[in-house]
């Protein structure tokens, strides 16, 4: 993933990043088991490019569901891959399940 996408390793890490972070940020929740590996190597590249695009407006940051079971929780998360997009540090849209890059797009133009 490009530098532009945070990856804390630990719930208290993604609690710091998100506190940090003054606009809105895409918390982007992968996993690392056999059924959602595929598919959250597939939305790796298209949020890594989305964070390159949207660098100036937002801040996006990769949460592995297993490591940070708080964070998966507190934001609804069930599966992999998942996206949340938070503003003042309250939800604002979700999305599950992989997309490409021009839906993804679709999703922040209407939320942001």
């Amino acid at each position: 993933m490009p530098r532009r996408v945070h990856q804390p390793l630990e719930d208290e890490e993604v609690d710091f990043v998100l506190r940090m972070s003054d606009g809105p940020v895409l918390a982007y929740f992968s996993g690392t088991w056999p059924k959602a590996i595929e598919a959250c190597r597939a939305m790796d590249l298209v949020v890594g490019r989305i964070a390159e695009e949207y660098a100036n407006l937002l801040t996006a940051v990769k949460i592995d569901i297993t490591r940070c079971p708080v964070a998966t929780k507190r934001y609804g998360v069930t599966g992999a891959p998942s996206v949340v997009l938070l503003k003042e540090g309250e939800v604002a849209a979700r999305s599950a399940g992989p997309m490409t890059h021009a839906e993804f797009r679709e999703f922040l133009i209407a939320h942001l």
